[in-house]
């Protein structure tokens, strides 16, 4: 049986250099992805974290950094008791120029098998990455309410 795998694509309004910089800085972060820091000095091998509300929960290891143009890292959500069980998964993304666009490609894979966070970032990464893309374009980012996702519910033990 093949193993899930979660693919996004958006075409942004942007540079692939203030992408990059929405996607790694905090001070972007807390904008679009519900008070969220992305926590990393985002050289290889360093350690990665997401911080919500002051709460860490998903830790990680940077994987591959290539400003502005590709990033990776492993991604292990640590809130849920069943999360916390499964093995880090990966989370990479390719930035290409297109025109005076900039084409974001998001692939996370290498779940494991039965994974219970695939649910949870099927229903995230697309509010996320709008969110990212409606601020970067207009200035403000989508009023998403994250319970609406099962953001809370995931984020529970």
């Amino acid at each position: 049986m093949r193993k899930p795998e979660f693919i996004y694509v958006s075409y942004i309004e942007t540079t692939p250099e203030k992408l990059w910089e929405a996607l790694t800085s905090s001070e972007f972060t807390k904008r679009y992805w519900w008070d969220t820091s992305v926590v990393s000095d985002w050289k290889v091998g360093s350690p990665f974290s997401l911080v919500m509300n002051g709460q860490t929960t998903d830790v990680g290891e940077v994987l591959e950094v290539d400003r502005p143009r590709r990033l990776s890292y492993t991604f292990h959500h640590i809130l849920s008791e069943a999360a916390k069980k499964e093995r880090p998964s990966r989370v990479t993304f390719v930035l290409e120029p297109y025109g005076k666009l900039t084409k974001l490609t998001l692939t996370h894979e290498d779940f494991a098998e039965d994974s219970v966070v695939v649910d949870g970032i099927s229903k995230g990464w697309p509010a996320i990455l709008s969110s990212l893309k409606s601020m970067l374009e207009s200035g403000t980012a989508l009023a998403i309410p994250p319970s609406s996702l099962g953001i809370k519910e995931l984020n529970r033990p």
